[in-house]
């Protein structure tokens, strides 16, 4: 199935919005700024406390004609008529994904070099994300930033979208458009913001 993705990904994470702001209500405002794909990773949440939120998640999401995907949990996705997963490190293989969710499904997966970016694509990923291109904290975990330069070389050698991701803002998305990049995938950019319309806005500027 050919699926054509909008340029910005958001991907939650509630402990980062702007003065503690309910997650929903963050969310709820982007979509009406525009956003058109969304990764529910709440990755400290039970199934029992995950579900619920994925379900007003996905009514909003729907309501905005926008897709909705969850991080990991290929059994809260099929719950709740998610669009699909998003699959890391330690999930299921993408091509075991794809038995469970069916040819329809959008499956995205994380990546931090070439050969993992090789290894999505030939399992039937749809798009992945690719980074830390920049110096990002939440992404300190996964080592040094891979730089643009490594983007670029992963942008060449996919068929399919990537999304930049980590430390990615408005001042640096061209950068990695340049290097060859679909889109970018965003946390703090947007979530963070006390304005988060107004920060949209401005990203969406950048494309």
């Amino acid at each position: 199935m050919i699926k054509v993705l909008p340029n910005i990904y958001l991907i939650t994470d509630r402990h980062q919005t702007d003065n503690h702001r309910p997650l929903v209500d963050v969310v709820e405002e982007l979509l009406q700024a525009g956003v058109k794909m969304i990764q529910l990773r709440e990755k400290d949440l039970s199934a029992a406390e995950l579900y619920p939120l994925a379900q007003e998640l996905r009514s909003l999401t729907r309501s905005y004609n926008s897709l909705f995907l969850i991080n990991d949990r290929i059994d809260i996705a099929l719950a709740v008529g998610a669009d699909g997963v998003h699959l890391g490190g330690h999930s299921l293989p993408v091509k075991i994904a794809r038995k469970i969710l069916g040819s329809d499904a959008l499956i995205g997966a994380s990546t931090h070099s070439a050969e993992e970016a090789e290894s999505a694509q030939s399992q039937g990923a749809d798009f992945i994300t690719c980074g830390p291109v920049f110096l990002t904290p939440s992404k300190a975990p996964y080592g040094a930033p891979i730089g643009v330069e490594s983007l670029q070389t992963i942008c060449k050698t996919c068929n399919i979208p990537v999304y930049a991701l980590g430390g990615i803002k408005a001042n640096n998305i061209r950068k990695t458009l340049q290097a060859g990049a679909h889109g970018v995938a965003m946390i703090s950019a947007l979530l963070s913001s006390p304005e988060p319309i107004q920060a949209y806005q401005q990203i969406t500027a950048s494309f």
